[in-house]
């Protein structure tokens, strides 16, 4: 299994959840599952938040934050019970890989739909395209005998944090009306920063493989 490198796998917290969830029987193929069901809660919410009144605008933008740390915590989570915890399977990298692509083009899509109008559902595609291209750069490059390379500055972290941040920025900005263009800005910037990774891989694999 191909793992990014993730300092809150050392946290104590973290080892104790994995060894709780481990003890009790939970697959790791399970928990995958559950990082989509998170990521389409936070899809959801932020989808709705900019066509309801300020409070519950506030509500569903936090809301949405809570789902994109809940799919990170199954990500993290699932990766320790299948090692650490000796439960890993033959199909365990589909389940490991797979989820992700779609959690990211649910959240992103998502804030395209929040943003509104042709021009910015046409952004949450474009945006979640670029997504899964970062990782189909990565993929490719270890199928062709390179690295896998979790190389940003728009790696899956990066994007989940980006996000966090649009969406809270987007709550204190409702008071305002200003959650529409944080959202739209937001999202270029993810954007470029998703295609510049993607060359960052393609290119790293392109010396790897070349020098070989």
């Amino acid at each position: 299994m191909i793992r990014r490198e993730v300092k809150s796998r050392d946290a104590a917290w973290a080892g104790r959840a994995a060894a709780w969830l481990t003890a009790h029987g939970v697959q790791p193929n399970w928990i995958s599952l559950c990082s989509v069901v998170f990521a389409l809660g936070g899809a959801v919410s932020v989808g709705i938040a900019t066509r309801l009144c300020v409070p519950w605008k506030i509500f569903c933008f936090l809301l949405a934050i809570v789902g994109i740390q809940g799919r990170l915590l199954c990500n993290l989570l699932d990766g320790m019970v299948a090692i650490e915890g000796g439960r890993k399977t033959r199909s365990g990298e589909l389940f490991n890989d797979f989820p992700d692509r779609i959690s990211d083009s649910l959240l992103l899509v998502g804030t395209g739909m929040a943003i509104g109008g042709m021009s910015g559902v046409t952004l949450g595609f474009v945006c979640a395209l670029a997504a899964m291209l970062t990782a189909y750069a990565r993929v490719l490059a270890g199928s062709a005998g390179a690295t896998q390379r979790f190389l940003g500055p728009m790696a899956k972290q990066h994007r989940m944090a980006l996000l966090s941040a649009m969406f809270l920025l987007a709550a204190i900005g409702a008071w305002w009306k200003l959650e529409g263009g944080i959202l739209f800005y937001g999202s270029w910037i993810l954007l470029a920063g998703c295609v510049v990774t993607i060359v960052r891989r393609l290119v790293a694999a392109y010396r790897e493989l070349e020098c070989k």
